[in-house]
């Protein structure tokens, strides 16, 4: 082992600006490393290795164990290097590290190559392991070599186990790997075998390992795959092999990686650690094949509805025998304590269109041995296995078949109440980094990289994935397809979409829309820490205006009504706070361009965002941060609960009438509390469980929330579907008092059995009295009451009743 010794500092190596790698050249030992050191500053070589963090330093190995071995060959290079015309370039490989705070540890392979005056090509390989080490404050380098290498490798060694032309590309510019168009994974074939093929261009062997559980025990056998074309490794497996579980393993840099599932595995044993052989055919309920998802006639129609599998059996009093699993939604006839509908059968009645699942993939944060101890949840989004549904919802998480068909059991349960089913899909970053399965094949490749070389983290959750990549690109989008194709999925919700580059999500919902013209998508338009790839290439809420047919949340009509997220005491325009109006204008148009909007004068956005009004997902809470009833506690503290009741009436009122698509987080519509956690995602159930006693306790909410949604289904002017419709047919009206927004709706010009609408919404805590157009106007909804019977006439000025809306007709 060699320690580098402190001394001079050299200056940093000039590098071209599209160099992928970076290299600092600072305290390294000259005794070893000056000849290296000056051939690159003399030579301006063009690629270096990649820093593990900014602080820490890249020295580069070299080939022998000894400073005695060393000179000569240093000599050599130097010499190579002087030469005159000659061209340098030189590649890396690397295939392990290990940092903290303290110490870092790469393991790598590297390959000089230089040009002479004629052309001719020179390389020179090493294997080379480096570590960084904080001694009194600062960093030292100390190189050693692969315990399993006692050799150099030879220029014709490694190139029979990796093609020359092959080398650069891979390392210094992951777009050059080469692209694979046709089926990945487990294929079932007609003749009753199955091909396997995994992609892992950058591996020179690759096996298969069969078992016969999907957790524990050894082998039975191992198959060696054999190469293929762009990078790929194919075996056959025999009929007899059905059922058994398999993990894929593959060498890179002369070293095994781990054994893992493969990416594209569509059914795992516990836990996910090991992927299963099925015909998936096997899986279908009975009647599968006859599953319709209920009809959607244009996207503005859809009310989602926002939900978490577990949270909606798992409270004892939720009269559901299957607590916290799939099947816990397909029951029928269920009550609480008092004898009111709970699970499906509250859904069906509440009068939503779509059911929004929390991440209902394989994720890694439970234990599906134990899913139900006390402290044992999660929401989900940290992905482990993208194709297969999560084990811990399942009646039997060891039997790869079971969480497949109860699955479906689920969607068509679903279907069948007149339901859809969205997916919340998490294809931004996964819960493992350096393990992940993503890793386990093609190290790097699947990620995004920073500046310094380390992994890109916009997700705030270790990593963040490369969509624009062809691979991972292609990954994405079928992966969709199969959800659509396989379980008959209706949409999905993408977390932090703003991740993912314009031209992935429009490909996305071109294939998918071939699939399914009704297929709803949208997402997060932001992200959770800065991205490589430049803003405007990405799909963030200011660029859905390039997005085709993918939706975004408004933030800005969300923190309009309640008040910023990010500060806890701050009120909306619901609990009392004026200078909202425009934001809350930007919101009942649904971000579209509006003549009347001052947009300078929205709080987050400065222009319109959305072509189309589906494009904008209204809502006022999420399972992110507090519900909307713990965050009107949080910042109205002195209100009484009968206060609070009327700004969580005018919350969703205001979502219900405003144009877009509206979004309610489960347990809205019985004014829904966490015991006032902000961030729930790994709270036990005793937090995060729908308490069906509220369903009683709150029955006036309830009953309101049905009534808004049999408004909203029942009156087309709620639901204009063109930019254009809302421009001519959706008219402000003059209110000069703060904190009072009204509007006028042309009912006939969209076919709307009321001829004409006006809405107001007063967040004062008093009265206000409001100028109606000319004529006399029924009453539909006043002071938190919908009309029962032969409505009341109004007409002129009237009383709007504070913190409530009023909608008249005519």
């Amino acid at each position: 082992m060699l320690q580098a010794q402190e001394s001079k500092t050299y200056p940093k190596i000039h590098i071209p600006t599209d160099s992928a790698h970076i290299l600092r050249l600072q305290e390294i030992n000259r005794d070893i490393w000056q000849p290296f050191i000056e051939a690159y500053a003399t030579n301006n070589a063009e690629q270096y290795l990649r820093l593990n963090a900014p602080e820490l330093i890249r020295a580069v190995g070299g080939r022998f164990k000894s400073i005695e071995k060393l000179a000569p060959y240093a000599e050599k290079v130097r010499s190579d290097f002087a030469t005159p015309g000659r061209k340098v370039r030189i590649g890396f490989r690397f295939f392990e590290r290990v940092a903290d705070e303290n110490s870092a540890s790469e393991r790598g392979i590297y390959r000089f190559s230089w040009f002479n005056e004629k052309g001719e090509r020179s390389d020179y390989y090493a294997r080379f392991h480096v570590f960084h080490k904080k001694v009194n404050g600062k960093w030292q380098i100390m190189v050693d070599y692969d315990s399993n290498e006692d050799e150099t490798i030879g220029a014709g060694d490694f190139a029979a186990a990796l093609p020359m032309d092959e080398f650069e590309p891979w390392m210094n510019n992951y777009n050059n790997y080469p692209e694979y168009k046709g089926e990945l994974g487990l294929l079932p074939q007609p003749d009753k075998h199955f091909v396997f093929r995994l992609w892992s261009p950058a591996a020179t062997a690759a096996r298969l390992c069969l078992y016969a559980r999907g957790d524990g025990g050894t082998a039975l056998k191992c198959i060696d795959l054999k190469a293929g074309a762009a990078g790929t490794w194919e075996a056959r497996l025999l009929p007899e092999n059905k059922g058994q579980y398999y993990t894929v393993q593959v060498k890179i840099g002369g070293r095994w990686l781990d054994e893992t599932p493969d990416p594209y595995a569509k059914a795992v044993g516990l836990n996910g650690k090991r992927a299963q052989i099925l015909d998936l055919a096997e899986t279908n309920p009975a009647g599968w094949n006859k599953d319709k998802s209920p009809a959607l006639r244009q996207p503005t129609d859809i009310v989602l509805y926002e939900l978490h599998v577990r949270d909606l059996s798992s409270n004892a009093n939720s009269g559901i025998k299957n607590k916290g699993k799939f099947l816990g939604l397909t029951e029928k006839g269920t009550k609480n304590a008092e004898g009111l509908s709970t699970g499906l059968d509250h859904l069906r009645e509440l009068g939503v269109t779509h059911i929004h699942l929390l991440p209902a993939f394989d994720y890694r944060s439970i234990d599906e041995s134990q899913p139900f101890s006390p402290e044992r949840y999660n929401w989900g989004y940290d992905p482990e296995n993208y194709n297969v549904p999560e084990g811990s919802y399942a009646s039997n998480a060891a039997d790869g078949a079971v969480r497949i068909r109860e699955f479906k059991q689920m969607v068509q349960a679903l279907h069948a109440a007149g339901l859809r089913v969205v997916m919340d899909v998490v294809y931004n970053h996964t819960g493992a980094t350096e393990q992940s399965v993503f890793n386990r094949v093609a190290p790097g490749y699947y990620y995004r990289q920073n500046a310094e070389g380390g992994w890109s983290d916009a997700s705030a959750c270790g990593n963040e994935t490369a969509s624009e990549r062809a691979m991972m690109r292609r990954y994405m989008i079928e992966s969709l397809k199969y959800w659509v194709k396989e379980y008959h999925i209706d949409g999905f919700r993408f977390d932090l979409m703003g991740i993912h580059d314009i031209e992935t999500m429009n490909e996305i919902s071109r294939e998918l829309h071939a699939l399914d013209p009704g297929i709803y998508l949208y997402g997060e338009g932001w992200t959770a820490g800065g991205s490589p790839v430049p803003d405007e290439q990405r799909a963030l809420k200011r660029n859905t205006l390039q997005l085709d047919r993918v939706a975004a949340f408004s933030d800005d009509f969300r923190d309009a009504l309640k008040g910023s997220v990010f500060d806890h005491d701050d009120t909306g325009f619901v609990s009392g706070k004026a200078g909202t109006e425009e934001s809350i204008k930007f919101g009942i148009v649904a971000a579209t361009m509006h003549p009347q909007l001052d947009f300078s004068k929205v709080n987050y956005s400065k222009a319109p965002w959305a072509a189309a009004p589906q494009q904008c997902v209204n809502y006022a809470e999420c399972h992110d941060n507090h519900t909307l009833w713990d965050r009107l506690a949080n910042s109205r503290p002195e209100a009484t609960e009968a206060e609070r009741i009327r700004m969580h009436h005018l919350a969703l009122s205001m979502i219900l009438t405003a144009q877009g698509v509206p979004f309610l987080h489960a347990g809205a519509e019985f004014l829904r509390t966490k015991q006032g956690v902000e961030n729930s995602y790994q709270s036990p159930d005793a937090i995060n469980t729908m308490d069906w006693s509220r369903k009683t306790r709150y029955a006036d909410t309830h009953r309101f929330v049905q009534q808004l949604l049999r408004l909203r289904r029942a009156h087309p002017a709620f639901r204009m579907t063109t930019a254009a419709a809302i421009q001519q047919h959706l008219r402000f009206l003059n209110t000069p008092m703060p904190n009072v927004v009204a509007f006028h709706l042309n009912g006939a010009a969209v076919g709307d059995t009321w001829k004409e609408i006006v809405v107001v919404h007063n967040g004062n805590a008093s009265a206000q009295t409001i100028a109606l157009p000319e004529g006399v106007w029924s009453v539909a909804l006043a002071d938190g009451r919908f009309a029962a019977g032969k409505a009341r006439r109004v007409s002129g000025n009237v009383a709007v009743e504070g913190v409530s809306s009023m909608v008249v007709w005519r």
